[in-house]
């Protein structure tokens, strides 16, 4: 049956309002019980840290804007209507109501709004009033353990704000159900990827009760989870198949909590560096300036022109904001701190109202369009409540909330640890049951200041952890004016002393420029936690508005010149930028308003432009790249605070490539300079693999480029064994490769198993031409030798030493040299290219 929502909210006063203060008591800090990890940090309950300043803003922004009119504008009987399953009737919100209800929750109790309490009530009453005698809450017929994992994030989230009596039973009741069933329904697809959620939850109720069945479950759980310390550890991520859960980007960025929360209980010591060593695979590979893994949806390789997800987005933080409670790593918190002020507000417009499914790192326009992702959406990059798939419009609403309220901690020896900075106030218990108001006074990202302002109802002595960035050189801390020593970055400062009311804790993080390598030797620009984009003049179109007055589909596309490439020199680099500080506003993340920006000499590069498909840059060019055009004075601003960017620069000077000769094995599966256009591509017993194309819009014709390389004349081959119908090859004399079939300009020879044939031909920007094909019947899973002997205009195509193509054709004259593969899985190895 439906429930009315004034029903619902008779039922909320009942229990709302009988709820004791959640901060009276030192026992609401409960901590790990035995056997568990004995040193893990619990978040403070919902509502002790408010936010302030910018911070507020934000939040303030998103209950006006998404958050605040999700319900009108996702009324349909699958998404969050009157008519919803999870409220009584015939739709299927599946994960979409919990994802809106976890981030709900959290909003409306840290903004203390009575609005969206009322709004979040709603949801959890109807919940916890309609749980089934066997334990299974949520719509009945919704025969899934997925969606529940975020709604018992909302469940915790309502508890820690309200102190329910109900909540803590509803979440036994499951558990008992899970345990029961877990071996008749064992967790699959999305909640075999995310079980780490399932984990956590169980570990916090069973510090709550220390029911025994709770570590039961919890292992079993585990057990069925795919075993992400394994995949992290080994980069075995595509390793899979056609089962692409494990590549999949949100589920790697959910699944980065799994290894921190089995470390509570499990004595395996593979789970306390899992997380850091797949954070490095996925940095290697995929990694992007603003701190996360390109995934479009799936990993999509290190490149400028592939994009990340906003579900990544706040995922990655909750994952990260879990484990810096069990693993007191300050890099961490570095690395979350880059992700919340850079990538989070990147995937919002300015007021808050829109989002982007995917934000580019090099994104020339936020329009209508398809880009060849794995992927791919013609609103994908479109400003618009409905940008992409309908799974982030839910997701997104925990981001700001989740980093607020894991932003301080309380330890278990009665203290606290600031893990992130920003202008907030922090209510705790601290000591014997003392209560400590910490008033956090800073306009940090955007300064280099932090004053924290002790108020205390009694001296007591307790410590203070402070996160030290491992970006800042020359960290500086003063109590109560008086300087401390020894201060070091990349390490957590802990005071432990004897505190009283009105004392202060000044923290001074020097903020200095630094270059970071990227794809193709170019470059991103740092300052402190914040990466820096070029400016852009927007032309901003409102194409569509919305039922709910004030959202529209959006679409920016640039005014101004954005081919820029950087004027650097091996001098210091801070003497090469200029940095311009305004007046801090409440709105930093607003392109004209920000508190910041740099500038810096550039030139343009006429032939870095649009792609085929006009949709998309083309990758940035190789670094360093020549320029004749005119020195310019270009600005840098903040990377959260516009929605067509560039981050990623080339730099200009004298081009410097490979031309002579090359040799790759793919030692212990690495390489160097391999670019990913599209595809699954991996490397597996010292080998590239192009991998399953299942769910795959990239189309059929990935290709990896040595963009670094430039051969005319020469000889090239390599081993190629076919494990699919399909064929797959070399490509050489490649120039402006991109993501798409046909998608370069330059040749290709291929291995045709499925036709029985070497077939060789040429690619212009998106159309191919066989220029001859011979035949030759090719085994699957057996290994070729193919090589392509090319002077001036004439060819010849060897297979295991055999001539079998000679051909002229004078269209393309020298470029890179890399790999494809048609509609095919394929192994290749030992690349070897001597030029002539």
């Amino acid at each position: 049956m439906k429930i009315s929502a004034s029903i619902i909210l008779i039922f909320s006063s009942l229990f709302v309002f009988n709820n004791v203060d959640s901060q009276s008591n030192p026992g609401n800090y409960i901590f790990n019980r035995k056997p568990l990890k004995q040193d893990v940090y619990v978040q403070l309950p919902l509502g002790s840290i408010k936010a302030k300043g910018w911070l507020l803003n934000q939040l303030e922004l998103q209950k006006e804007g998404f958050t605040g009119h999700a319900e009108e504008l996702y009324s349909g009987d699958n998404e969050l209507g009157s008519n919803s399953d999870w409220l009584g009737g015939s739709g299927n919100g599946w994960e979409k109501v919990a994802y809106y209800v976890k981030g709900l929750v959290s909003l409306a109790y840290i903004l203390n709004d009575e609005d969206l309490k009322l709004k979040s009530q709603k949801w959890i009453e109807y919940t916890l009033l309609h749980q089934q005698d066997n334990g299974l809450f949520g719509p009945p017929k919704m025969n899934d353990w997925w969606p529940r994992m975020p709604f018992m994030y909302a469940l915790q989230t309502y508890y820690e704000a309200t102190n329910d009596h109900r909540v803590i039973p509803c979440l036994i009741k499951y558990f008992k159900y899970q345990l029961a069933n877990l071996n008749a329904q064992p967790l699959d697809s999305w909640g075999k990827s995310r079980a780490g959620d399932n984990i956590e939850l169980v570990l916090w109720v069973y510090n709550k009760t220390g029911d025994s069945f709770l570590l039961e479950l919890a292992n079993k759980l585990r057990m069925q989870a795919y075993q992400w310390q394994d995949i992290f550890t080994g980069n075995t991520f595509h390793y899979y198949g056609d089962d692409y859960q494990p590549r999949h980007m949100v589920n790697v960025a959910q699944a980065l909590k799994y290894p921190a929360v089995c470390a509570e209980f499990s004595t395996d010591s593979i789970y306390k560096t899992a997380m850091q060593k797949g954070m490095a695979h996925i940095f290697d590979e995929n990694g992007q300036p603003e701190g996360l893994g390109a995934g479009t949806e799936h990993m999509s390789g290190h490149n400028s022109i592939e994009g990340v997800e906003t579900c990544t987005v706040v995922e990655w933080m909750q994952s990260l904001e879990t484990a810096s409670r069990v693993f007191h790593d300050g890099s961490i918190g570095d690395f979350l701190e880059k992700v919340a002020f850079n990538a989070l507000p990147a995937q919002f417009s300015r007021d808050l109202k829109e989002h982007s499914y995917y934000a580019l790192p090099n994104e020339i326009r936020a329009a209508e369009g398809l880009h060849g992702f794995n992927q791919d959406y013609n609103n994908g990059l479109l400003l618009s409540p409905y940008s992409g798939y309908p799974c982030c419009r839910f997701n997104m609403h925990m981001g700001w909330p989740y980093f607020i309220k894991n932003s301080v901690m309380a330890t278990p020896d009665n203290g606290i640890a600031i893990n992130t900075y920003g202008p907030m106030e922090v209510n705790a218990i601290v000591g014997n049951n003392n209560k400590l108001q910490v008033e956090e006074e800073t306009n940090y990202p955007f300064e280099e200041m932090i004053n924290l302002h002790l108020k205390l109802n009694h001296s007591e002595k307790f410590p203070i952890r402070l996160r030290i960035p491992n970006w800042c050189n020359s960290p500086q801390i003063w109590v109560n004016g008086k300087l401390l020593n020894h201060i070091k970055k990349g390490t957590i400062a802990e005071l432990n002393r004897s505190w009283k009311n009105g004392d202060k804790i000044s923290l001074k993080f020097p903020m200095h420029i630094s270059i970071k390598k990227e794809v193709n030797n170019a470059v991103s620009v740092e300052r402190g936690p914040i990466v820096y984009a070029l400016k852009i003049g927007q032309n901003i179109t409102h194409l569509k508005e919305h039922k709910v007055p004030g959202f529209y589909d959006t679409q920016i596309i640039p005014s101004t010149p954005w081919n820029y490439g950087l004027l650097l020199n091996t001098d210091d680099v801070n003497n090469q930028f200029e940095v311009v500080k305004t007046r801090m506003t409440n709105d930093p993340y607003i392109m004209n308003r920000t508190p910041i920006q740099l500038r810096v000499k550039a030139k343009k590069i006429p032939s870095w432009t649009a792609d085929y498909r006009g949709t998309s840059a083309f990758d940035v060019p190789l670094s360093p790249i020549a320029s004749n055009e005119k020195t310019e004075e270009i600005t840098l601003i903040p990377f959260g605070s516009e929605n067509i960017r560039i981050s990623i620069f080339p730099t200009i000077g004298e081009s410097r490539w490979i031309s002579t000769d090359l040799k790759e094995v793919f030692k212990d599966n690495k390489s160097n300079g391999w670019v990913v256009y599209g595809g699954n591509w991996f490397y597996k017993d010292n080998a590239i693999n192009c991998g399953s194309i299942d769910v795959n819009n990239s189309g059929a014709g990935p290709k990896i480029i040595a963009t670094g390389t430039k051969f005319s004349d020469f000889n090239y081959s390599a081993n190629i064994t076919i494990k699919m119908n399909g064929n797959a090859g070399l490509v050489f004399r490649v120039n402006k490769p991109a993501i798409g079939t046909d998608a370069y300009n330059g040749y290709y020879v291929g291995l045709d198993a499925e036709e029985g044939q070497v077939v060789f031909g040429k690619a212009s920007g998106g159309k191919w031409e066989v220029i001859k094909s011979a035949p030759k019947d090719i085994k699957l899973n057996e290994n070729y030798q193919i090589k392509v002997n090319a002077k001036g205009d004439a060819f010849e195509i060897f297979v295991n030493g055999n001539s079998i193509i000679t051909a002229n054709d004078a269209t393309y004259i020298n470029g890179n040299i890399g790999l494809r593969a048609f509609k095919a899985l394929a192994k290749m190895d030992n690349i070897y290219v001597q030029a002539l």
